[in-house]
């Protein structure tokens, strides 16, 4: 379990029928990163599959629990986290030290698919939906960003960079007229109560925090149950509330920009940012499979009566569910060695995942 200070205290012990620890519970890990190997009966999941002479595990499951606001944040591409992981070995910087940014040299692109009502901020809004917020607002704080944006000179890519450059560097005043509007916008109707009521709470946890100007220029995204988004290498994204099934490339590489009091690298940050709108970042699953456009992962929603091939991770988040002979009560899951070949699934009222590479 890894208690970082965002963490709901009850959404992952009710998920698992017990009473909470009293800490915040952010995460819960399953898979083989070698920072927080998942336990098997047979020990570390890391060990396990290089017994088992399987190639390392591609990607890490997680149970995500957001109580508050995490960092503004994106991940590297392969090439630039090869790079950071190799430049900071070399600068002799301890893996577990605060500053690091890259724990390991492997990309991180990531599916969440929520489990409850899930709010986050994902990838650059449509410059001209962003014009259109920002007309809604209408603070004279806010007209230089309106200015960038709408400068007909500089391509999409430019305008999107210096806007963002000059969200991050805005003033206290600045994040406090900004807070104050989404105050008196919080209850309309549209895009504009939706993306308030997000500053609202952004603003609260993390006061004076550029972060807050920084999040008009996102897509603001509200989730249902079993609905998902997938965020490539360099989308600038902050997950802020709800719990939620996050899968990802077997990696921990975070680039923070703001809202945290964890370690951040604006200029890091910037230079894996891909500086393009996303449209739009949720997928849809198609009979139960999510499409994702990488090969390190894929994750199909398992019903009673499906079949699941190894190497594979099972993961059950309501009800009982047995599978190859092992039961999972919610919250558990079960690792499939290829050598199982392919395995039943059973357990009617089950709500699970089955991640395969």
């Amino acid at each position: 379990m890894q208690n970082y200070a965002w963490g709901h205290e009850r959404f992952i012990a009710d998920v698992q029928g017990r009473e909470p620890s009293g800490k915040p519970e952010a995460e819960l890990w399953f898979g083989a990163h070698p920072s927080a190997p998942s336990q098997t009966p047979e020990g570390p999941l890391d060990e396990v599959i290089a017994r088992e002479g399987t190639h390392s595990l591609p990607f890490l499951v997680k149970l995500l629990a957001a109580a508050k606001p995490l960092s503004l944040q994106a991940h590297p591409s392969r090439e630039q986290a090869r790079a950071g992981f190799a430049r900071e070995n070399a600068a002799g910087i301890a893996l577990d030290a605060p500053e690091r940014n890259y724990k390991d040299a492997n990309h991180k692109p990531e599916i969440l698919i929520a489990l409850t009502p899930f709010r986050a901020m994902a990838g650059f809004r449509p410059i001209d939906q962003t014009l259109e917020l920002l007309a809604t607002f209408d603070l004279p704080e806010l007209a230089d960003l309106e200015r960038v944006l709408s400068d007909a000179s500089l391509n999409e890519s430019d305008r999107l960079s210096r806007a963002l450059t000059m969200a991050m560097n805005s003033g206290e005043s600045v994040v406090r007229a900004v807070d104050k509007r989404a105050r008196e916008l919080k209850n309309r109707e549209g895009c504009a109560g939706e993306v308030a009521e997000n500053l609202q709470f952004i603003a609260r946890e993390y006061p004076g925090d550029s972060g807050v100007v920084a999040a008009m220029l996102l897509n603001h995204v509200a989730l249902e149950p079993g609905e998902a988004i997938f965020l490539s290498a360099g989308n600038l994204h902050a997950y802020l509330y709800g719990l939620g099934v996050e899968v990802m490339a077997n990696s921990d590489n975070v680039l923070r920009g703001g809202l945290t009091a964890k370690h951040i690298d604006a200029a890091e940050l910037f230079s894996v940012l891909t500086f393009e709108p996303l449209d739009n970042p949720k997928v849809t699953a198609f009979g139960g499979r999510f499409e994702v456009p990488v090969d390190d992962f894929c994750v199909a929603a398992l019903a009673h009566g499906a079949t699941v091939s190894g190497p594979a991770i099972v993961l059950n988040t309501a009800g009982s569910l047995t599978i190859g002979g092992v039961t999972l009560g919610a919250g558990e899951a079960a690792w499939v060695p290829a050598a199982d070949g392919t395995v039943a699934v059973a357990g009617d009222g089950a709500e699970a995942f089955a991640v395969t590479a």
